[in-house]
């Protein structure tokens, strides 16, 4: 077929509450591999969704030309589903074997089409990805969230696609899934729009599409070279709004220096007429031009000083807004040594057989640690963070939590409830503050306004995130141990920076579980574990974090 392309011609789309998100968006995305930035909240996953189909323009048009595949972000972590399901082989699969069994019903040669290798690429597609061990039969909810991601992702590519839309594809991916997923975009030979958090990946597309209310611009080159843009775009930026700044002060301290001048030039004119003895109409008439000049006068300042502020709004505008969380969570101080958590022996089963080798896991937690627990997917960091938290318990071992409160935020960011709005979140966490205060925390947390009113599913991925943590850091009493699985996940970079702002500002101890080692190195973590083959082992940090 000829060239794949994706095409949105007048684009609009509206919540069913009338909030917009596009107004007559119109672009094309050709061959190769272009990467999707916006802010959280900016309708990047919004737009994916329409070109699938997924949801309904207001007005205007969202299509893909070819073949679509289409990984969103949302993909169920948990479920009795098959990985053959999931794959969206098993009704094939089952006709294979029917007919392989002698039964030559017409339907099942109907159902298998031209699939007759379909077990075979399925295979290729799992091996590809990283997922050999993956039998067809095995459960969903035995599988680690990263492995999820990656069958999800070779469901799309079973159905040989030649537009690839992905949405976070690296959500949950250690660091040999992350690299064979970049191997499978390398290989890609139709059209790709990614949206991700992910500097290495993005740093391998063709383009970037730079998303916001204004429209979508165009970036040739990789994130880097964007990033290097928008910096040289700031500067510009910037200089202007020194520039026009500065043009407005002149404008009005001109404007204030005529008027004086005008008032004593009318002080003196007026002393002048009375001791020249003129007649009143001359006088009056005298004394009206001068007021008349002097109006004009000033006039021709009014409108240099309005001229001044309207370049200073315009150059404002041009000024991209980056909004930064700063915070104090003295309540949230650990002394140092002081013990939270200590576990011995740990052992717990998943899908049949025990988790952790030997006689167990051991662990142990002290203020204000800052750990990071790393590990292949399917290792069993999650489950580790579960009887950390107490939300499992251990089949066998000893557990002392010493610390107080400790809090949770699972990948699926789960502690709030969807109907409440943010504000009635914090209410929950914090039942004894009075409103005036929950109100300055949120907007600390940069909810502000109407924004507090929000209703929380309506939230954008970061902005939860903002919202799970204004909560729990809040909370009466505030955690003095931290547990975070997979906290980037479909996050930008500018909620990752404003999460590593806060983290910075917590003062108790955490344990994190992120395969992002950029972002570990910026929370300032100083004790690396990683659990493997069901073994837990302290290690350096590893290359580049």
């Amino acid at each position: 077929m000829s060239e794949a392309f994706i095409t949105c011609s007048n684009l609009s789309f509206s919540w069913p509450d009338d909030t917009p998100v596009f107004e007559d968006l119109s672009f094309t995305v050709g061959g190769g591999r272009t990467g999707l930035v916006a802010p959280n909240g900016a309708g990047k996953s919004t737009l994916l969704k329409l070109i699938a189909g997924e949801h309904q323009p207001s007005r205007g048009t969202a299509s893909a030309r070819g073949v679509l595949g289409y990984l969103p972000q949302d993909l169920p972590l948990v479920g009795d589903r098959t990985a053959a399901e999931v794959l969206e082989v098993s009704e094939v699969l089952d006709a294979l074997h029917a007919v392989e069994s002698g039964d030559v019903d017409e339907a099942h040669f109907t159902t298998i089409g031209n699939d007759w290798d379909i077990e075979e690429r399925t295979r290729v597609q799992l091996d590809r990805l990283g997922l050999a061990d993956v039998e067809l039969d095995r459960r969903l909810d035995t599988l680690s969230g990263g492995q999820v991601v990656s069958l999800g992702l070779a469901a799309q590519l079973l159905k040989r696609p030649d537009v690839l839309l992905l949405d976070e594809p690296t959500n949950n991916l250690d660091r040999g899934a992350r690299r064979k997923l970049a191997e499978v975009l390398e290989e890609f030979n139709g059209c790709v729009l990614l949206v991700s958090h992910d500097r290495s990946l993005l740093d391998r597309v063709d383009r970037i599409a730079e998303l916001s209310s204004g429209g979508i611009r165009f970036h040739g080159g990789n994130f880097t070279a964007y990033e290097a843009a928008v910096r040289a775009e700031r500067e510009v930026a910037e200089k202007n709004v020194r520039n026009a700044e500065q043009d407005l002060k002149r404008e009005k301290r001109e404007m204030q220096q005529a008027r004086e001048r005008a008032a004593r030039r009318a002080s003196n004119a007026a002393r002048n007429i009375g001791s020249a003895g003129l007649p009143k109409i001359v006088a009056g008439g005298l004394k009206r031009r001068a007021q008349e000049t002097a109006g004009k006068a000033d006039e021709v300042h009014a409108s240099r000083v309005d001229e001044a502020r309207t370049r200073l709004d315009e150059a404002s505008r041009t000024l991209r807004d980056e909004q930064k969380i700063a915070l104090d969570l003295p309540g949230t101080r650990v002394p140092a040594g002081r013990e939270v958590f200590l576990g011995e022996g740990l052992q717990i089963s998943r899908g049949g057989r025990e988790l952790f080798a030997g006689t167990g896991v051991d662990l142990s937690v002290r203020g204000p640690e800052r750990i990071a627990l790393t590990g292949p997917n399917g290792a069993g960091k999650s489950t580790l963070l579960r009887l950390l938290e107490g939300r499992l318990e251990p089949e066998r071992g000893r557990v002392k939590r010493t610390g107080g409160r400790i809090a949770y935020l699972s990948q699926r960011l789960d502690l709030l409830d969807l109907d409440r709005t943010v504000l009635e979140g914090l209410a929950q966490f914090a039942p004894e503050l009075p409103e005036s205060r929950r109100m300055h925390l949120l907007a600390r947390f940069l909810f502000r306004g109407p924004r507090v009113h929000l209703p929380v599913g309506a939230l954008s991925g970061g902005e939860r995130l903002r919202a799970t943590l204004a909560c729990v850091l809040s909370a009466e009493p505030a955690p003095q141990l931290l547990l975070l699985d997979e906290p980037t996940n479909n996050l930008d970079l500018v909620s990752v920076g404003q999460l590593v702002s806060a983290l910075n500002a917590y003062e108790g101890a955490f344990v994190v579980v992120s395969h992002d080692e950029r972002f570990l190195a910026e929370i300032g973590v100083g004790r690396w574990l990683q659990l493997d083959g069901g073994r837990l082992v302290e290690t350096g940090a590893p290359d580049g974090a």
